[in-house]
């Protein structure tokens, strides 16, 4: 026989208002080996945590099991009251069962039965539970960083200046990732790539980084200090040593693709390029699925840096832990028809629209139709193109698409003050600091606000008819455009599902990756030693991505700080 006890928690009204406490404390009180049964108005609270401390003692226990909240949010607080009252802390057991009292119309018998169910197969669990044997394992004062966004780049920096060895790895030829083609930065409108280039600039000259361009994850084993990583680097087909970025080869190459994903689809590029005029690093780039083997590149290549001999490159590392920084996907409006996306080229994207902003966009700088060449006179912009809508994507993208679509309407004013803009919304998601000023500011420079969503668009010989439902005016309004702009979602990366596989790390509901607890453990995932940052676990903006990186980089700092760890034996030797 084991002495158990188990203590239900009322969690204010979250649990005591949905279930008869006293009748789950006499349940758990007629189960096998439960010497002790008691509720408590807060049992997390410091007089609850002392009211387990005095039980376990007079009771003289020997296993605990608190029934509340889950093991995310209260397993490391009740662990520490055992092993305070000299109990092994894994004979502790999170019984959850406010999960059964939250947000639910089931009758309060039914709920009461799931309680008692759940408490039931906890108590008979913990009574069979036997204690692994743990052994001392050394932690690797290494981490791998994946992606080389503004979240990996901030993680990559902050790990490397405490003394940790950093491998940055990006699937792309470039780092900086879709920060890098933003042009500017709301709510200041500061230059992105200038904000930027320090970091990257600081991340290339650091003695503690090792920057691994177009590379990805083959395999993954493993346990927190210890994972052992297999990467692939692609072939550049171009000498990073040699290459200086003159351009030259670009210049000759007589290949123009038409597809330019640095220019998400616009505009055109070379077989050989270079991604764009603040690349880092500054090398050319070969495209050997689209090159001819003409050799001309190579005639003017002084520098003898080009190959097309090149071969994949494996490596297998060993890193102490990892921070996913793999940034997110644009929501693909061709799925909704009724926009007419691809249709027609005059209906982009924000993301399309600020690279025709930019000075280094396909036109550069200067806003023209895609198809006549024209500085537009009425531009309209659609929010929540795949995101607040069940049918697509029921959640919000956390505002970045309304502030995107405030600072591109004031820039297009600021340079084009005929121009009418226009911004069809549910409403404004201007959140942060400084955004509700910015969008006062988009109003005063003339902007044109209209609350609800479009109803259908209809295109003439030389321009759009949009129809909005105006909820304001309880009416159809009618308006011209030459130009629409879709804000379309942030949604998870096309890769996470796979790299969340290959970890074994959770996805939520909303297919990005998954903290172990939204509120208390934000950047960390089920697996110790694995953290995620920036918007691979939600849509975050820059500041929210750098806060995250910070974040996850200062968890791997005190994991591996530690220099040694115990862990279970088994856990060890698989």
């Amino acid at each position: 026989m084991v002495r158990s006890g188990v203590f239900i928690c009322h969690c204010g009204k979250n649990i005591a208002g949905s279930v008869d406490v006293k009748a789950l404390v006499k349940f758990a009180k007629e189960q096998a080996d439960v010497v002790h049964a008691k509720d408590n108005a807060f049992l997390c609270s410091e007089q609850g945590q002392e009211t387990v401390k005095r039980a376990i003692k007079k009771h003289q226990l020997e296993r605990v099991v608190v029934a509340a909240c889950g093991a995310e949010l209260h397993g490391e607080t009740f662990k520490g009251v055992l092993e305070s009252s000299g109990l092994e802390p894994e004979y502790l057991a999170m019984a959850h069962i406010r999960k059964f009292t939250m947000a639910t119309s089931e009758p309060r018998d039914k709920i009461l039965q799931s309680c008692k169910n759940e408490l039931a197969r906890t108590v008979k669990r913990l009574r069979v539970k036997k204690i692994q044997n743990k052994v001392t394992v050394n932690l690797d004062q290494s981490a791998l960083v994946l992606g080389g966004g503004v979240a990996g780049l901030e993680a990559a920096l902050e790990l490397a200046n405490k003394g940790y060895k950093v491998y940055l790895a990006e699937r792309k030829p470039v780092l900086g990732g879709a920060m890098a083609l933003l042009y500017k930065v709301y709510p200041t409108d500061d230059c992105a790539s200038c904000i930027l280039a320090p970091k990257l600039a600081q991340v290339m000259n650091n003695k503690n980084i090792e920057v691994l361009t177009r590379t990805k994850i083959e395999s993954f084993k493993g346990y927190i200090g210890n994972f052992e990583v297999k990467l692939t680097s692609s072939p550049f087909y171009i000498s990073h040593a040699k290459c200086t970025g003159c351009g030259a080869c670009v210049k000759v190459c007589p290949v123009n693709i038409t597809d330019n994903e640095y220019q998400y689809g616009l505009g055109t590029r070379k077989a050989i390029y270079i991604p764009y005029p603040q690349a880092v690093p500054h090398k050319a780039v070969l495209d050997i699925d689209n090159c001819t083997r003409c050799n001309v590149c190579f005639k003017v290549c002084k520098q003898d840096a080009i190959s097309f001999k090149a071969e994949p490159e494996e490596r297998n590392i060993k890193v102490g832990g990892i921070i996913v920084a793999t940034g997110f996907s644009e929501f693909n409006p061709e799925s909704i028809k009724a926009l007419g996306y691809k249709r027609y080229p005059d209906i982009i994207t924000q993301r399309q629209l600020i690279r025709l902003l930019d000075i280094d966009g396909p036109t550069k700088g200067k806003l023209l139709q895609v198809s006549t060449g024209k500085v537009p006179k009425n531009i309209v912009m659609l929010q929540c193109v795949g995101s607040r809508d069940r049918a697509t994507n029921i959640s919000c993208s956390g505002g970045v698409c309304c502030m995107a679509a405030l600072k591109h309407a004031q820039l297009v004013k600021h340079e084009y003050p005929k121009t009418n803009v226009y911004i069809c919304m549910l409403d404004m998601r201007a959140y942060g600091k400084g955004f509700e000023e910015y969008y006062q500011q988009a109003m005063d420079a003339g902007v044109k606000f209209i609350r609800g969503r479009f109803a259908e668009i209809k295109r003439s010989s030389e321009e759009f008819t949009l129809t909005v439902e105006d909820i304001t005016l309880n009416e159809l309004v009618h308006i011209p455009a030459d130009l629409v702009v879709l804000s379309t979602a942030m949604v998870p990366n096309h890769g996470s599902k796979g790299l969340a596989q290959l970890f074994g790390i959770k996805i939520g509901t909303d297919g990005f990756l998954r903290e172990a607890h939204p509120k208390l453990r934000p950047v960390e995932t089920n697996i110790r030693g694995i953290y995620i940052a920036g918007a691979c676990r939600g849509p975050a903006d820059i500041p929210t991505s750098i806060l995250q990186a910070k974040a996850a980089a200062s968890e791997v700092d005190t994991e591996l700080r530690r220099k040694v760890a115990k862990l279970p034996e088994a856990m060890v030797n698989r």
